[in-house]
């Protein structure tokens, strides 16, 4: 597998007072440049909407990925967070903190693709034992 992280990512955050919070994320990497699209379930009681989107732009490079996520719209608790993580080797992981002021906590990123290579991978290996 390439280090280019365009595609899928499975994701999850641990907000403060929240919990784990799951999220799906569609990158693009272009000669290290980051950007995508975000989509979570709303975590704040009071908000309106069932599901928040929000748009990735930042970089990578080597195995340091960066990048900032804004939701639109902005509101109900959520506007601009920072991410910084590091790639693994396999560029099938991101694992890192993200920030907001006063705040932070951890995330991790897994490539949607990965997981389902390792099942068909699986089911190939029973199906070939039976």
């Amino acid at each position: 597998m390439s280090d280019d992280l365009s595609g899928v990512w499975d994701g999850t955050y641990i907000q403060p007072g929240t919990g784990m919070v799951t999220f799906t994320a569609t990158l693009i990497e272009t000669g290290g440049a980051l950007s995508g699209h975000v989509t979570e379930p709303c975590s704040n009681p009071h908000c309106p909407i069932r599901t928040h989107s929000a748009s990735i732009s930042g970089h990578r490079a080597g195995s340091v990925v960066s990048f900032v996520k804004r939701y639109e719209p902005p509101g109900y608790g959520f506007d601009i967070v920072h991410y910084d993580g590091i790639m693994n080797g396999e560029a099938t992981e991101i694992d890192g903190r993200w920030r907001l002021p006063g705040t932070s906590g951890s995330f991790l990123m897994i490539r949607s693709g990965k997981r389902a290579q390792a099942v068909t991978t699986d089911d190939r290996a029973k199906q070939s034992a039976r």
